[in-house]
């Protein structure tokens, strides 16, 4: 598998963190299971006309989307079939990035697979067609980036937000609470504002942050030679227990089970044939 990322031009990185590419082969069983990355992503598949959909809990197939797709913001994990993504360009959005690009609150979109001919009706059809047109890795991403930016809408985000992303983003990020003081509003208001741009509500944003950190952390690790308790409190948990809850809440498994079963990317997990 061959995996490429390109960091986009101003404006479009504010908006933007990159875009991405995947190639090669992959094995017809080759399920994972993506954990919450605090961020929408657009993927467009380059092969397939379709990318199937899988319930989280039983793992069989529920459907599908078309060949480009939206992944709303998630609080959960699901489940991605690499097998029929094996040639995939990609988008992944800043926090709170989606605005300028989806004319409704990002908070509908929240947990949701849908396709893009949903929000961008013809549009979405006319980029895939431009990408296959050509093979070079180089001009599709110019491809994607231009097209993006004729797409970007004047809708800044709003800077209370804005405020409070670059908070959350510190390695001891300060409480809603301390947010909401510091900038004078109602913590009510600034959840609808924060939900309407971001997707998530600010508190469970955070706890998926924390669990970024806490993958971040793991990387390389084995069971064995993890002190939990450390992570724990690095981290920003109450306690080990504490910790185990919220992680499990999240990613559907433990910790312990997340080292036994990761995959080359912190946010997969492998699952068994």
């Amino acid at each position: 598998m061959i995996y490429h990322t390109y960091i986009p031009r101003s404006p479009l990185s504010k908006f933007v963190k990159f875009l991405w590419s995947s190639e090669g082969d992959n094995l017809p069983s080759s399920r994972v299971k993506l954990l919450p990355i605090g961020s929408m992503e657009l993927l467009i598949n380059l092969r397939e006309n379709t990318i199937p959909l899988y319930d989280i809990n039983s793992g069989e197939k529920c459907g599908s989307t078309s060949s480009m797709r939206i992944l709303g913001i998630h609080s959960q994990s699901l489940i991605i079939d690499k097998y029929s993504q094996i040639s995939v360009m990609g988008v992944r959005f800043q926090a709170g990035g989606t605005v300028p690009f989806f004319q409704l609150p990002i908070k509908e979109l929240h947990n949701r697979v849908i396709s893009l001919n949903e929000l961008w009706s013809n549009r979405a059809e006319e980029l895939r067609e431009k990408l296959l047109k050509v093979s070079q890795l180089e001009t599709r991403f110019h491809i994607l980036e231009h097209y993006l930016l004729t797409m970007l809408q004047s809708s800044p985000q709003h800077p209370v937000v804005d405020f409070a992303l670059n908070q959350f983003a510190n390695l001891h990020p300060p409480t809603v609470r301390e947010i909401t003081n510091q900038i004078g509003i109602s913590p009510r208001y600034f959840g609808q504002l924060f939900s309407n741009c971001v997707g998530l509500t600010p508190k469970l944003f955070c706890r998926i942050q924390r669990l970024r950190r806490v993958l971040c952390l793991l990387a390389g690790k084995t069971h064995t030679d993890t002190d939990w308790t450390d992570i724990a409190f690095t981290c920003g948990y109450f306690d080990q227990a504490h910790f185990i809850h919220d992680f499990r809440s999240l990613a559907l498994c433990t910790p312990s089970e997340y080292i036994k079963h990761r995959g080359l990317h912190p946010c997969h997990i492998v699952l068994p044939h």
